[in-house]
């Protein structure tokens, strides 16, 4: 593949992928710091009135956006790191000696086995938010510095990226549409949605929701070597998850009080 060519299907890529996951990330903020608190104000007829015109629509942008975000995502992954950086050390330092596919097979492995730990961890302590927290953030830096040991700063950076924006498009699709499609249908038929899929569904939305900043934050952090070239890099970015971990309650607070819902109407205009 000539250079001309690889370097515009990364912009096309780029391009679609920052455009989904604005769709995606969009309509993410919107259900968890808008929508979460205006649905507690619908009484039974407001909710079967509004739930069914609502969510489907908003749910099919979320859905897709998510699920075009992590396409063009592991692309770039492959185009950038995978082919595009073989030769540089850009994904494996040329000095460690270490072959290329260990690289790209460690890579695969990450986002496949850190799924399957991720969703075993909250399918048992789904009910203990606190506890299952600080497990995450253990293991978040556990992979932060398992993964420095092996890859550059930058590819470090951008695999917790990859990781978290794997484990928020497997919620989307395999564990928050699922469950939207058996609450939306519970609501429209006039029963009430089982307690427990509501409260399953909402913890992941959370989750993505807390992921999405420190997951912005490495998308961005390639452009500035400063960031990822540090001798401390990997306990900035760890230092970056809580921080993002932290500005994410921050905004869940704002977003429970008064603040958001006050509204001035513009005054009259003035009469002729």
């Amino acid at each position: 593949m000539s250079e001309d060519v690889k370097s515009w299907l990364e912009l096309i890529f780029r391009w679609v992928h920052v455009i989904a996951g604005v769709m995606w990330i969009g309509h993410l903020y919107f259900f968890n710091f808008v929508n979460g608190q205006v649905a507690k104000t619908y009484d039974a007829d407001s909710k079967k009135k509004v739930v069914p015109e609502l969510m489907p629509r908003a749910l099919y942008w979320f859905r897709w956006g998510a699920a075009y975000t992590w396409v063009t995502g592991i692309l770039l992954l492959v185009f950038v790191y995978f082919i595009g950086a073989s030769k540089s050390g850009m994904l494996i330092p040329l000095d460690s000696g270490r072959p290329i596919g260990m690289g790209h097979g460690i890579s695969i492995g990450v986002l496949i086995v850190g799924w399957v730990i991720y969703d075993l961890l909250w399918k048992s302590l789904e009910k203990q938010e606190t506890a299952g927290a600080a497990v995450s953030f253990v293991l978040t830096a556990g992979l932060v510095l398992g993964l420095h040991q092996i890859f550059s700063p930058r590819a470090t950076f951008i695999l917790l990226g990859a990781t978290y924006g794997t484990l928020m498009a497997s919620n989307v699709w395999m564990r928050i549409w699922p469950a939207q499609r058996r609450i939306i249908s519970a609501i429209k038929a006039g029963t009430a949605p089982d307690g427990a899929l509501v409260a399953r569904a909402g913890l992941r939305s959370k989750h993505n929701t807390y992921m999405s900043v420190p997951l912005l934050f490495t998308m961005i952090s390639n452009h500035y070597p400063a960031v990822y070239g540090s001798d401390l890099a990997p306990f900035f970015l760890i230092g970056l998850v809580a921080l993002g971990w932290g500005i994410t309650k921050m905004l869940y607070s704002k977003s429970a009080t008064p603040a958001p819902a006050q509204f001035e109407p513009s005054a009259p205009a003035p009469k002729a």
